[in-house]
């Protein structure tokens, strides 16, 4: 266990060093794998790589060695690459995998896995009554403790919170371009967004909105959670981001509204977590063991109860938090690898659009 652990962490410095370095060390690391291989045989061991924030990760695998005896060694994302980096670093071991599973804390990164064959169909008797449109029809994934896109809105600007329901408000005119704003549609959940308004609409339609938005100078930000402190603190009037964002900002008393837009007709998007097997994963037994206690309702719950999600996707989890009811929201209904599809053009379309 030991070896693997400093394989895991010699990788993951080498992963982001200067090129020569990492050249210089690359037969130190090959022994020191090597002898991961040979050592683990033997060991109740499971590797997950996960993007979900250790705080909220690191308690659960805790317990789950605890329950099983199963050794866990995490490796978690570098806040500099965010998930992209882990699901790259997925991409290049394909052929010699490390990791057992893939714990992410969004969805569109794991259809790429998926897409270049690094994932394996494992259905999870935990997974039966989480509902069909969070689960892989083949078992490459499944859903679990989601979020989802929200308007954010301050009510000290805004006499009728409740009035702003629509991504549509985003273009009227009552409200001048720089009152309101959205993080950069080139990355993270806003990209996901755009890409499935994108399947929702249709290309034509959904480039038209963001060139309104574009022309009509709506302040576009470095992130959702700039988005947040923006309208928290009264230099927008609202703006777009995830729940996780906004929910924490109400939390924390800051003068917002957390609203569920487009409610009686297009709905909002869900993003939910995901947990995958990786395909010629070294410890497959231990691998199914872990997915099978992450995908616990239970788990979901802690998940809640910790404020890392808003929308539980088991039966029965409750929402303590008072920032939305999980129970009323009408999702986007799109197919999430559809909606991977479209994000390269997103990305290129909105490029032209936001970086001219």
């Amino acid at each position: 266990m030991t070896l693997i652990w400093l394989a895991l962490r010699t990788e993951r410095f080498l992963w982001h060093s200067p090129k020569r370095l990492r050249f210089c060390l690359l037969l130190v690391l090959a022994i020191i794998l090597a002898a991961c291989q040979f050592s683990s045989a033997s060991n109740e061991v499971v590797i997950v790589y996960t993007s979900v924030d250790q705080p909220f990760a690191e308690p659960i695998l805790a317990e789950f060695e605890q329950a099983t005896g199963i050794d866990v060694l995490a490796l978690y994302d570098v806040e500099a690459t965010k998930t992209t980096g882990l699901v790259n670093r997925l991409i290049a071991e394909k052929d010699l995998p490390k990791a057992d599973v893939f714990w992410n804390n969004e969805i569109i990164q794991t259809m790429a896995l998926k897409e270049n064959g690094v994932l394996a169909p494992y259905v999870s008797p935990n997974a039966e009554s989480i509902p069909s449109a969070y689960r892989d029809p083949g078992g490459y994934w499944t859903g679990y403790a989601a979020r989802a896109r929200v308007l954010i809105v301050n009510t000290d600007l805004v006499d009728e919170p409740g009035g702003v329901n629509s991504i549509y408000d985003l273009l009227d005119p009552v409200w001048p371009g720089g009152q309101v704003g959205i993080a950069y549609p080139l990355f993270g959940t806003t990209a996901t967004h755009a890409a499935a308004l994108y399947e929702a609409w249709g290309p034509k339609a959904a480039r038209g909105y963001f060139e309104q938005l574009a022309e009509r100078g709506v302040r576009v930000v470095d992130g959702n959670s700039v988005v947040r402190d923006l309208v928290a603190n009264g230099q927008l009037a609202f703006g777009l981001t995830d729940t996780d964002d906004a929910c924490g900002a109400l939390a924390r008393g800051a003068p917002v509204a957390v609203i569920l837009p487009d409610q009686d007709d297009l709905g909002t998007l869900v993003i939910p977590g995901t947990v995958s097997l990786i395909a010629g994963a070294p410890h497959p037994e231990q691998a199914k063991s872990l997915i099978d206690y992450l995908l616990r309702s239970e788990v979901e719950q802690a998940l809640v109860d910790a404020r890392f999600s808003h929308i539980a996707l088991h039966p029965g989890v409750k929402i303590a938090d008072e920032c939305i009811s999980s129970e009323a929201i009408r999702a986007i209904g799109v197919d999430y690898i559809d909606v991977y599809r479209h994000l390269q053009v997103v990305q290129s379309e909105l490029r032209e659009i936001f970086l001219r």
